[in-house]
């Protein structure tokens, strides 16, 4: 009757080991560590890099506890483990004076960082290799930004982008317009008389109808005003925040900080929080990394050149180096940004099969592509990325013909190495409004500790009090309910561990939480056999109807608190989100500890026995007969 066939004690026993190997790395801490990332966009980081640290560590004589290479998505880290972090400080001076020194301008980051200390075969077991799970700024230490995204740069963006798309539009149309240029937050459009202004209205309001219009006069000749309804201003300005999330996204993800938190914040404001980073500083350059990208026109007209050898710049015109350092000279006028760039990906020209990059534009950016190349066959045109206001040309290809259908591609002398380069930076490079920090918080790794001994402890102390109550009281079930809700607590790490979750205070508190509805399973489990044996059932049968009777009862309340477990997860964010993920995988993890766990410990230690007279649940109250 309470026999569980061998398969039920084997997924037990599996789900323990598993249980316990996972939640293992949780308890080894982190140790110290250098990483050394890519400071600028054009440079990479190689497995080379990591014989170059090496090298630079034992020449030096500062022992470590190993030097990694990773891929963090298409971007290389190095990094190498120390013991202490008098040797990480010490190391992150000698790195990073040894790379950026011979460099000239820095090229690398040399940043502090923490990696799990996991022993050496844990790390062997490769894609099976247990991790700990995050722990949130609150427990870890790290920084936390609040960014301002400049609004108004967004829209100063979208009306340069405009003031291209009016003077494409009246040109399409044979409209006579004297000029087009962008007037603040508005396209100023100048004609010879009120008729063409009239049919410039009408071409523009069907091409572009996010634009409201004002007609006036100046200086005697007709003006038309341009400016973007209050519905478009609200769309650009959500785009540009969502933009620079992603962009965020993709950096700080590909540098290799552990669960970075970017999140929106009001109509113009992004949360960025970092945990593990210790140093401010490389922290601020790591979001100054975020780069824009500009497409313009070269200038290699005979004028042009003629005043670059003599070392002026003509009015129009500004000066950058191309990638192998020969200066260039690229117009003001903005063909495209970033925000018009869809995807680029490294590929090979189908008929050279030289290195390329394939790059796809949207439907507004392949408009303006296309006239573009029509009118400028056999000139060059140049990409640019700004870093830091930096400016550096990526590119600079001739064009051959117009190309049309966003179907764009790069292809020159490049390696498939550079041209896999340059397809991440146009990929992932593209700010669409500048951004400043107006608020910075540090918490140190000394706060984030002793908030994880705070949390340990209360939650260990309400361990062994549940332990010590529910043992004295239900005597050797009690002792299998402890076991069992041992065994909740290993399943719940295990899991937050597997699915490498964030653990944050609230985390902590819902842990505790689980503990007091673990043990009410059990509690009913437990009260129901003392029922059965109160109305005469054998043990035997006390035990098999107790756990079958009260799993009804244990359903039902969980069900119920899994249910707003689910809501908060669905709605909740931030503290609320990371307490309803350990609340409902606790939920999960009790039901299986306490009903089928438990059970399988009374059946293994009952079960056998045939003539059973007694078991040991504490005292059991029979009302007396006459």
């Amino acid at each position: 009757m309470n026999r569980y066939p061998l398969w039920k004690y084997i997924t037990v026993l599996v789900a323990v080991i598993i249980g316990l190997l996972y939640t293992l790395p949780n308890f080894y801490g982190e140790s110290p560590a250098v990483q050394v990332s890519s400071a600028k966009a054009t440079i990479k980081v190689d497995p080379a890099m990591l014989n170059r640290v090496d090298q630079i560590l034992t020449d030096a004589k500062i022992p470590n506890e190993g030097v990694y290479y990773e891929q963090n998505g298409t971007l290389g880290t190095v990094r190498a483990r120390f013991k202490s972090t008098d040797l990480q400080l010490q190391a992150r001076d000698l790195i990073d004076k040894s790379l950026n020194t011979v460099a000239g301008d820095p090229h690398y980051t040399v940043a502090l960082n923490l990696l799990p200390a996991s022993p050496p075969w844990m790390r062997s077991l490769g894609w099976f290799a247990p991790k700990p799970m995050y722990l949130g700024l609150d427990l870890r230490g790290g920084v936390h930004f609040l960014l301002q995204v400049d609004m108004q740069g967004a829209l100063t963006a979208r009306y340069d982008s405009l003031a291209a798309d009016v003077r494409s539009v009246l040109r399409d149309q044979k409209v006579n317009v004297a000029g087009v240029e962008r007037s603040g937050l508005a396209i100023a459009a100048t004609f010879a008389d009120t008729d063409d202004r009239d049919r410039a209205i009408s071409t523009l309001r069907s091409r572009l109808p996010d634009l409201e219009f004002t007609e006036r006069l100046e200086n005697g000749k007709p003006l038309l005003m341009a400016a973007l309804n209050p519905a478009a201003v609200t769309r650009v300005q959500d785009s540009a925040l969502k933009q620079n999330i992603n962009t965020l996204h993709n950096r700080i993800n590909e540098l290799g900080v552990a669960e970075p938190v970017i999140q929106q914040q009001g109509a113009d404001r992004i949360v960025v929080q970092l945990p593990g980073v210790q140093d401010v500083a490389k922290a601020k350059e790591l979001l100054g990394r975020t780069a824009t990208l500009e497409i313009r026109m070269v200038d290699d007209s005979p004028t042009a050149q003629a005043a670059l050898l003599g070392g002026s710049v003509p009015f129009g015109l500004e000066r950058y180096n191309d990638r192998d350092g020969r200066p260039i000279l690229v117009r003001r006028q903005v063909i495209l940004t970033g925000e018009n760039l869809q995807d680029a990906q490294p590929g090979r020209d189908s008929q050279t099969q030289q290195a390329a990059v394939h790059l796809t534009l949207d439907s507004k950016g392949a408009r303006i592509f296309r006239d573009v190349t029509r009118d400028n066959i056999g000139k060059r045109m140049a990409i640019l990325l700004f870093e830091n206001g930096k400016g550096e040309v990526v590119t600079a290809p001739v064009i051959r013909g117009e190309i049309g259908g966003g179907q764009v591609q790069i292809s020159g002398s490049m390696s498939s190495e550079e041209a896999a380069d340059t397809a991440l930076l146009l990929r992932a490079g593209a700010l669409a409004a500048p951004m400043s920090i107006i608020e910075e918080r540090t918490i140190g790794p000394s706060l984030g500790a002793d908030n994880i001994a705070k949390g340990f402890y209360s939650t260990l102390y309400g361990f062994l009090a549940i332990a010590v109550f529910i043992i004295l009281y239900y005597h050797l079930f009690g002792v299998f309910s402890t076991i069992g809700l041992t065994m909740n607590v290993l399943l719940l790490l295990a899991l937050l561990s597997m699915l490498q979750a964030t653990l944050t205070l609230p985390g902590i508190a819902a842990i505790a939480l689980t503990l007091g509805m673990a043990i009410d399973s059990n509690v009913l489990i437990n009260e129901r056999i003392r029922e059965e044996l109160r109305a005469g059932a054998t043990p035997q049968q006390a035990i098999h109807h107790g756990f079958e009777r009260a799993w009804g009862t244990i359903l039902d309340s969980n069900l119920t608190t899994l249910i707003v477990g689910l809501a908060l997860l669905a709605f909740g964010s931030g503290p609320i989100r990371g307490f309803a993920v350990v609340h409902v995988l606790g939920i999960l993890t009790s039901m299986f500890s306490s009903v089928v766990g438990v059970r399988a410990l009374a059946n293994l230690w009952y079960g056998r026995k045939k003539k059973l007279t007694s078991i040991s649940i504490g005292e059991v109250w029979k009302p007396k007969t006459n």
